[in-house]
């Protein structure tokens, strides 16, 4: 069992909204948080527009591959956190579950994905300041 926090991005397709935030998560936190992206019914492939959005910002998602939701991932996750898609979570006691209004980025160009990109960076910001505070602040460790 690790000691870090986890966090599970939930949304339908896993393909465009739960993968940013999971990347922008991994990207701003780095190790100090346990990211975890799934969906009730995952695409084939992450959004095109979505991986595109991301490059432009530096964050490559181009390898990232849609996965199922499981009863695990949500057992093994401090937060949950659905998309604003309307989906649910198994509800588990001690397990903390959000839900994030967003647009959705299915079928729409990078013009229209930017904006949603952009909203998930600070709610991701948001939610690292409240589950690792010193980290989001850019306090540096002793040993780095």
């Amino acid at each position: 069992m690790s000691d870090k926090p986890s966090v599970l991005f939930v949304c339908v397709h896993n393909a465009g909204r739960s993968q940013m935030a999971a990347a922008w998560l991994t990207h701003l936190a780095g190790d100090r948080v346990e990211v975890r992206s799934a969906g009730s019914n995952p695409g084939d492939q992450v959004n095109p527009a979505a991986v595109e959005a991301m490059a432009e910002v530096g964050i490559d998602i181009s390898a990232e591959v849609p996965k199922m939701l499981t009863v695990d991932a949500v057992q093994e996750s401090d937060v949950c956190v659905t998309m604003g898609c309307g989906d649910t979570c198994p509800v588990f006691p001690g397990k903390r579950y959000l839900d994030w209004k967003l647009d959705d980025p299915a079928g729409q160009g990078v013009e229209a994905v930017r904006p949603i990109r952009d909203e998930i960076k600070k709610l991701v910001e948001g939610l690292l300041e409240e589950i690792a505070p010193q980290e989001s602040r850019g306090v540096t460790r002793p040993d780095s």
